[in-house]
């Protein structure tokens, strides 16, 4: 016979209470109940009740139990709501006998419905006196610390319900979370821009340079792709008339997975007719520091033990002169031969197919770990950059910068292509890099072409990485801690 472990032992320990309840006539799984009072509303409004006194208040709460502690004829647990525990006190003599010993059925995890008035005991602690209790849901399966905690930490992210009921550290940077972006969508509402919604399954990807999740349709028989980005229809919906746009959402690239890395991640794109991607670079670093006071209360903040400075204005660097400062090479004006060369010496892996832009891009990569406060690296070769306007006088170079923070990449933005003719050409070259190997780069999409042809007047585009500037707000250290349910390896 094979000895059961400590877990199963429990879970049937559990199952036995459930039929024993069942048997009294009490649902294991119960229906609707009405709250009207949480542990922050109990916390404001009876702060001030003394010790040994009792309301005339009657409450209805509804939690978790995270604790049972018996005293003859009277019972007190801690039930846990979203925002925190409450004391609850049951006492034979005020629920009855059948009541008070359907108690001994249930177990810390168990939700469970109260009724009463508001007291604090004689030890001080604020207490809904219980008058009568009805169990809402049994739980079947014994919380990590009774059995063996749960420290793994790929388990607490596979298990992340189990996860947020133990650390409540861990639904703190969830309310985080959702606190930061509505605090985006303040600042972008309160200027103008309009929400919008765009197609997920498209026909054809493109917005970035990167490998799609592919899928087929059954009805229309033909291949789709997950949105590697928003883009291109946001600028159609300038195209049609919108002037200023933005979107929240998902996106999802077929990529590695890593602490900076999830397939799925969550973006904002906002596109801004008549503007360049100057005036996205002060929207950008505004935008930045009234989310970190309205949510914090401050701009500068710490991530990994570095105090970072989110105050505007932000370091400004040109590509050529980053890769100059940190890495000692002047790529300005050298030919391929020179820049492979360079790129050979101090030991960067460079792909076949790679052209002078590509080159330059690669050799940026050598400096973003070099890079700890807030700056703008702008001006990015024209090759690695299909969608955006090259500045005057310099068709090498594109209107394009990126932000970096303690070496990563929080967002992208550019002075929008809006030459159709010119538009179909960076295609093309695209369709160049694809055919020597490359697979990240931008299709041909016709109707695009055809939008462009239509108009669009000078727009610049940014698209911020919602997932990263979370986890630096929130001083997370992983992708993973700041997605709720990532995606992991087997």
């Amino acid at each position: 016979m094979v000895e059961k472990t400590r877990e199963e032992a429990l879970i049937e320990e559990r199952l036995n209470r459930l039929e024993k309840l069942r048997e009294r006539g009490v649902d294991g799984f119960g229906h609707r109940f009405i709250s009207n009072i949480n542990t922050k509303d109990i916390s404001e409004k009876f702060s001030d009740i003394k010790e040994g006194e009792r309301t005339k208040e009657n409450v209805s709460f509804a939690g978790r139990i995270r604790s049972i502690r018996k005293h003859g004829k009277i019972i007190f647990c801690h039930l846990e709501d979203s925002f925190g525990r409450v004391q609850i006190c049951v006492e034979e003599n005020t629920v009855g006998k059948d009541l008070f010993d359907l108690f001994e059925l249930l177990n810390v995890g168990d939700f469970l419905g109260v009724h009463g008035v508001i007291a604090r005991t004689q030890r001080g602690e604020i207490t809904i006196w219980a008058d009568k209790f009805e169990l809402l849901s049994k739980s079947l399966r014994p919380l990590p610390d009774e059995w063996f905690g749960l420290k793994d930490v790929e388990a607490r992210y596979r298990q992340r319900y189990v996860d947020m009921i133990m650390n409540p550290s861990v639904r703190e940077v969830f309310l985080k979370r959702s606190e930061i972006i509505k605090a985006m969508r303040e600042y972008l509402e309160e200027r103008g821009f309009v929400e919008v919604d765009t197609p997920i399954l498209q026909p054809i990807y493109g917005g970035a340079l990167a490998e799609p999740f592919t899928t087929f349709h059954n009805d229309l028989k033909r291949q789709m792709y997950l949105r590697i980005a928003p883009e291109l229809y946001l600028k159609r919906a300038i195209v049609g008339g919108f002037e200023k746009v933005y979107e929240i959402g998902k996106n999802f690239r077929n990529e590695g997975i890593d602490a900076k890395h999830n397939p799925e991640f969550s973006s904002m794109e906002l596109y801004w007719a008549y503007a360049d991607y100057t005036d996205n670079m002060k929207l950008t670093e505004e935008m930045i520091a009234y989310i970190a006071k309205k949510v914090f209360g401050k701009t500068k903040i710490e991530y990994q033990g570095i105090e970072i400075d989110l105050t505007p204005p932000f370091t400004r660097i040109t590509m050529h002169d980053a890769i100059k400062k940190y890495l000692g090479l002047d790529v300005q004006g050298k030919s391929l031969s020179q820049l492979k060369e360079m790129a050979h010496k101090i030991g960067a892996k460079i792909p076949e197919y790679a052209d002078e832009g590509t080159i330059i891009n690669e050799l940026f990569g050598l400096v973003e770990p070099k890079i700890v406060q807030p700056t703008y690296v702008i001006d990015f070769p024209v090759e690695v950059s299909p969608l955006a306007k090259s500045k005057k006088h310099l068709p090498k170079i594109t209107e394009r910068f990126e932000l970096y923070i303690n070496a990563q990449e929080y967002a992208n933005a550019y002075s929008e292509e809006n030459d159709p003719i010119s538009q179909r050409r960076k295609f093309e070259e695209q369709g160049k890099l694809r055919k020597g190997g490359d697979k990240e780069t931008h299709p041909m999409d016709e109707d695009f072409i055809r939008a462009l042809e239509y108009g669009l007047p000078p727009t610049s585009g940014l698209g911020v990485g919602l997932d990263r500037l979370i986890m630096l707000l929130t001083n997370s250290a992983s992708i993973r801690d700041v997605i709720m349910f990532p995606v992991l390896k087997e």
